[in-house]
């Protein structure tokens, strides 16, 4: 795209490098969802490019059906070193980059929400393999992208086992919610968040398997003083400790 094009000429970016390397760090960059280096202004809003003056974008936003309230216009300071994407009267949608750079992940997810980021995971990592003339399939970018938004922090524990700030898997969230539902006590309440997958990793139900991963005298240590037992449903623990996986011959009811 114009991006690659642009840091061929300035950067020796991606699209000028004969080695797939070369593009590794954004790849790293997207999916450790850290913060990007010159990152782009993106649109709050759905709306009309009502002027561009002085790397100033104004924007008209577009009113909510069944809504007569009249909205403000929003501004968008783009900084002088980046390119303006956008023209006088388009129509832009929330999330739409208006100026060259790279989307801050969490900011995308907060304005645009989980399929919007995940679309964009996607086609950012498909982008840089392309550009090297490596393919690889959609579905293996689209499991790291489902994994970064796998985890849910609690609001309200209800009568649940988790503590309000934690940070558990959302299948161990549906399946407690489901058990209360059922003896009719309060179900607990949280939000999907957004994490790289090395916090991910790090935040699985199996010490194990974390602590396999990174940190692992901290894992172990936090393990055993919260006297924690790892039920060992998962390919990594079984693995360390010698076990069949649980699947094929080797998975039990």
């Amino acid at each position: 795209g114009t991006q690659l094009t642009l840091r061929t000429f300035h950067t020796g970016g991606v699209a000028s490098g004969g080695d797939i390397t070369v593009g590794l760090p954004r790849v790293d960059e997207i999916f450790e969802a850290r913060s990007p280096r010159g990152q782009a202004v993106i649109s709050t809003v759905d709306g009309e490019i009502l002027e561009i003056k002085e790397n100033i974008i104004k924007i008209k936003p577009k009113p909510e059906k069944g809504k007569s309230k009249k909205l403000e216009v929003i501004e968008y300071q783009i900084p002088e070193n980046l390119v303006i994407w956008v023209e006088k009267g388009e129509i832009v949608r929330k999330g739409q980059q208006l100026c060259e750079g790279n989307k801050n992940l969490r900011k995308l997810f907060r304005i645009a929400g989980k399929e919007e980021t995940q679309r964009y995971i996607v086609k950012e990592v498909q982008k840089i393999y392309f550009s090297q003339g490596v393919k690889i399939h959609d579905k293996h970018v689209e499991l790291m992208a489902r994994q970064m938004f796998s985890r849910i922090r609690i609001s309200n524990s209800g009568d649940s086992k988790f503590v309000p700030g934690e940070i558990v898997e959302n299948s161990n969230f549906q399946r407690e919610n489901e058990n209360l539902k059922r003896k009719g006590k309060k179900i607990a309440t949280g939000k999907e968040i957004l994490l790289g997958i090395s916090k991910v990793a790090l935040t699985t139900d199996s010490f194990l398997s974390a602590a396999s991963f990174q940190q692992t005298t901290r894992v172990l240590v936090r393990a055993a003083l919260e006297g924690k037992e790892d039920g060992l449903k998962g390919l990594k623990e079984n693995v360390i400790i010698g076990k069949l996986i649980p699947a094929g011959t080797g998975f039990k009811e």
